[in-house]
């Protein structure tokens, strides 16, 4: 190669493995060496020499003169001379020259290489790995510096001074050493490690051997951590097992992987010699490292498996089952099944479909007459990303506030249901901002049923991503103005659609980004500011609210409820490179000293949605495996959904469900019917991929797929006092097991926040087939609204009703005054 880039030219010389020279006359002193001292392997021919540091292999090109004569006093025989090598004087403290070291016998002896300098001196080196934190440098071939913490692979002094030979690119009087020889320098006597090995056990991890990376261009393990400087097995492996991965890969030094021994079959890895991985480890000179796309890799060996999921066989009942419901006249962007038994949709309106309304409404009673079956409704102001509630009143009345730009961002809409099962009602959305409005236009926030009745209104945008809102208010209006809140500023952008939650101990639990408090609930004051939320297991920025949107719900609530409160949050994505995480966490803030627990997900989701189950399980659905919320911002849709049991060990509540063929990306819901199914819709991706999603599909848990019969029940009572015992009536006799019950609170579902989700499992006693309940004790464990309520034979749920528990503290149904709103009183 160098032949032909010199022709026309007399001579040709290669230098330093990679080096091409071309010329028609020696110059200077240049003078003939010995073979010998050409002794570098060219780096695209390893049979042939490619010069070495200052040493040229030189060819002629045709008839050309003589090379220069040989130098006597350089033949092989010769003895060695040492160079002169001034030590500087202007090093850092307790730095010395510690010699000529030989490099690359065994590997690398410095395990980190700055950039190359062409003026570098050995003091530029000394200093530059001094202000890295090395305690040695070496410096060779003139523009290449490298620094450790010990001298690595067995290295030793060089048999002469003399092979540190060539000049300092910045210094022609220092010698930066040679061709694979290091001139070494040290804060004291550098410490030497022996050519590194695999160790064979790191506490409950086993060696499972040298892995190949990069197959097909694709990591073998998803997650990369960088250790620079520090990398040990163990630091590894213990980064590794705090987020639940079974495998873990050492490559390079200094690069750490996490995953799973399933990995390597998957992405076409495979073990190879051992020989193959040839780097120590950064922070462990006798520790195996890897190599270049070579993994050292362990596997969890510990007497319990960091995880344990199921995977019941597609098709049987309990792997559940996707169903077609209707097709679609909207792009839903948020839902809510009514105390009608209707469920309402919302969408885009003006910004969305040119036909659309913003508003319909979907009878499930009249499914087979699609006409019957969707009504037409309409809004008055764009509620692109709005937030909603159902009200306690008596008329159940639905609530959204907030919105896209302008107006719509003040917007404050109510709807009262009416109609009845294959009856179209007449009752639309009312709105007028001149009466009825937000203090601050929101787009992108938080609604909450208050203890006291009222509704908490928090944080949000401008409008179009604009500037943070970062305040929150009360509907009804009390006459204050919106209190602005610190935290809602500081983590803006990623702290949109808080999840919220009234806790037994009165307190307002918030959780935003990665981070968690818990509020006053009469001056919004921090009362405790809890540990921040963990992340991915290489970012612990990694966020759960909107746009790294995960999704949140409240576990259940058992009578007694002696219990502290427990929130599950799942998914979320991190910033920049937005790898969906892998993980779900669950945190009782009224604990003592509450901290986050942390459990694998068999795979990755953002843009999740989360759905409460009559049986106190939870399923998990919908989003994306990698990317953020927003639109063409996520990639390869998660199809599959997870059911999680809490009553089930950690690390093993998650069971692999069956997949749809629909992908559920940006703008999906989920939400719990009082059938016991769960109503999957919407999609709004405008990725070029995946379609914007008018079709509705349901899910249907393994307890309706399961054979056994379902209960029936009749209850007159359907207006509760708390701590109040109602009666109900069985069908017929249990057949399944024991008769239990369960309240979940009425949902508005939108971009993975369940806003009104509650999960409560009351008291219950039967004498044959007439039963009583007792509602919960107070607004604190029981936020005062409108419930589904179901009876369950043995974890089989009969269809349910809604209840409303706790009343109307507030005495929203005498709100808002003026025209064009309805009140349903009190």
């Amino acid at each position: 190669m160098c032949a032909e880039n010199c022709a026309g030219y007399t001579y040709f010389g290669v230098e330093y493995q990679w080096e091409c020279y071309c010329g028609n006359e020696f110059q200077g002193s240049s003078t003939q060496r010995p073979a010998s001292e050409c002794n570098m392997l060219c780096g695209g021919a390893q049979c042939d020499f490619c010069g070495a540091g200052d040493r040229l292999s030189v060819y002629a090109i045709g008839d050309a003169p003589p090379t220069p004569s040989l130098d006597p006093s350089t033949t092989d025989d010769a003895p060695s001379q040492s160079p002169t090598a001034p030590v500087p004087t202007d090093l850092p403290d307790g730095w010395d020259y510690y010699g000529c070291w030989a490099d690359m016998v065994n590997g690398r002896i410095l395990n980190t290489q700055t950039p190359d300098d062409p003026e570098l001196t050995l003091a530029s080196c000394v200093a530059e790995c001094d202000r890295r934190g090395y305690s040695i440098a070496g410096t060779q071939y003139y523009t290449q510096c490298f620094c450790g913490n010990a001298i690595y692979n067995g290295g030793e002094l060089a048999d002469s001074e003399s092979e540190c030979n060539t000049a300092c690119g910045g210094n022609s009087d220092e010698f930066c050493g040679g061709p694979n020889r290091m001139s070494i320098f040290s804060r004291g006597e550098p410490t030497i490690y022996q050519p590194p090995r695999a160790t064979e056990r790191v506490g409950d991890w086993v060696y499972a051997g040298c892995v190949t990376d990069n197959a097909g261009l694709d990591r073998t393990f998803p997650w990369q951590l960088i250790f620079d400087g520090t990398l040990t097995p163990k630091i590894c492996t213990d980064a590794c097992a705090e987020f639940g991965y079974a495998a873990a890969g050492l490559e390079y030094g200094v690069e750490c992987y996490c995953g799973d021994p399933e990995n390597i079959e998957v992405n076409g890895a495979s073990i190879v010699d051992d020989d193959e991985c040839d780097i120590a480890c950064a922070g462990d000179g006798g520790a195996m490292c890897g190599g270049g796309s070579r993994m050292t890799t362990y596997f969890w060996d510990g007497d319990e498996p960091l995880y344990s999921w199921e995977f019941p066989e597609d098709g049987t009942p309990e792997a559940g089952s996707y169903e077609f419901l209707i097709g679609g006249v909207v792009i839903p962007l948020m839902t809510s099944q009514a105390v009608n038994g209707k469920v309402t949709f919302l969408e885009k309106w003006t910004t969305g479909p040119p036909n659309s309304t913003g508003a319909y409404e979907l009878d499930l009673s009249a499914i087979d007459n699609f006409d019957l079956a969707w009504r037409t409704m309409n809004v008055r102001t764009d509620l692109f990303c709005a937030a909603g509630v159902t009200l306690p009143d008596k008329a159940g009345r639905q609530l959204t506030v907030g919105g896209w730009s302008g107006e719509s961002t003040y917007g404050v809409r109510l709807y009262t249901p009416d109609g009845s099962d294959g009856v179209q009602g007449t009752n639309d959305w009312e709105e007028d901002v001149d009466i009825l409005s937000l203090q601050d236009g929101r787009w992108y926030p938080s609604t909450l049923n208050m203890a006291n009745g009222s509704i908490l209104v928090v944080g949000g945008e401008e409008g179009s991503n604009g500037a943070p809102v970062p305040t929150l208010e009360i509907l009804p209006f009390t006459g204050g103005a919106p209190l602005y809140m610190e935290w809602l500023e500081r983590t803006d952008p990623n702290n949109l659609y808080p999840y919220l939650a009234v806790l037994p101990s009165k307190g307002i639990f918030v959780s935003y980004w990665n981070e968690a408090r818990i509020l006053d609930e009469n001056t919004f004051e921090t009362i405790k500011t809890l540990p921040n939320i963990p992340g991915a297991v290489n970012d612990p920025m990694g966020g759960r609210t909107y746009p790294l949107e995960g999704t949140s719900v409240l576990l259940p609530q058992k009578a007694p409820y002696s219990d502290p409160l427990g929130i599950l949050i799942c998914g979320g994505s991190t910033e920049g490179v937005a790898n969906a995480l892998d993980n779900c966490v669950t945190i009782y803030p009224d604990a003592a000293e509450p901290e986050w627990v942390l459990e694998r997900m068999p795979s990755k989701r953002v843009m999740s949605c989360m759905a409460p189950l009559p049986d106190g399980t939870y399923l998990i659905m919908n989003g994306a495996m990698h990317g953020v919320a927003g639109f063409g911002l996520a990639t390869k849709p998660n199809l599959n959904a997870i059911l999680y049991d809490p009553e089930k060990p950690t690390g093993s509540r998650m069971t692999v469900m069956a997949n749809t063929t629909v992908a559920r990306m940006y703008h999906s819901e989920a939400l719990t019917l009082l059938d016991g199914r769960v109503l999957v819709s919407g999609s709004d991706p405008q990725d070029g991929v995946n379609p914007q999603e008018y079709r509705v599909e349901v899910f249907n848990p393994p307890y309706l797929l399961s054979g056994k019969p379902r209960p029936t029940f009749t209850m007159e009572n359907t207006d509760w006092d708390f701590e109040g015992t109602y009666s109900f009536t069985l069908g017929s006799p249990a057949v399944n097991g024991a008769i239990t019950a369960s309240l979940l609170g009425s949902v508005s579902s939108t971009h993975g926040n369940s806003m009104g989700a509650r999960t409560l499992l009351p008291a219950v006693s039967c004498s044959g087939t007439d039963c009583t309940v007792t509602a919960p004790p107070g607004p604190y464990i029981c936020t005062p609204g409108w419930y589904q309520f179901f009876v369950l034979d043995g974890g089989v749920p009969a269809v349910g009703v809604f209840v409303r528990i706790g009343g109307d503290p507030a005495e929203l149904g005498n709100w808002p005054e003026g025209e064009g709103f309805t009140r349903p009183g009190m």
